[in-house]
């Protein structure tokens, strides 16, 4: 379920891969666990604290965070820098445009 969410692009060994690493990860009852901490956490009232230099990518067609709310983020971090990628996929994997673009931005941030 959640690979069909976080990759809905992935090739047939990106999903196995995804789903291996999701077994290796964590166990089924901390994975509740998790989507229900996950669920609950809301930090906006405390983004106007960061005081750092931010960089945000979100993919545009993201299943697992929409893009509104990527954006949202940004514009509450003061000074953070938004970058909109071209991907579905909320992990952008490496044989997508999206990703040449992300790490090109990440590269330049970093600089």
């Amino acid at each position: 379920m959640f690979t069909t969410l976080f990759l809905p692009d992935a090739t047939a060994e990106e999903i196995d891969w995804f789903n291996e690493l999701q077994r290796l990860s964590t166990s089924p009852e901390n994975a509740v666990r998790l989507q229900r901490a996950f669920a609950e956490i809301d930090v906006r009232d405390m983004l106007a604290k960061v005081v750092v230099l931010t960089l945000l990518l979100h993919p545009r067609d993201d299943c697992v965070v929409p893009f509104a709310l990527g954006r949202e983020l940004a514009a509450t971090i003061s000074g953070a820098q938004f970058v909109p990628l071209e991907s579905r996929n909320h992990r952008v994997l490496e044989n997508e445009p999206a990703w040449r673009r992300a790490i090109d931005c990440i590269r330049e941030f970093l600089a």
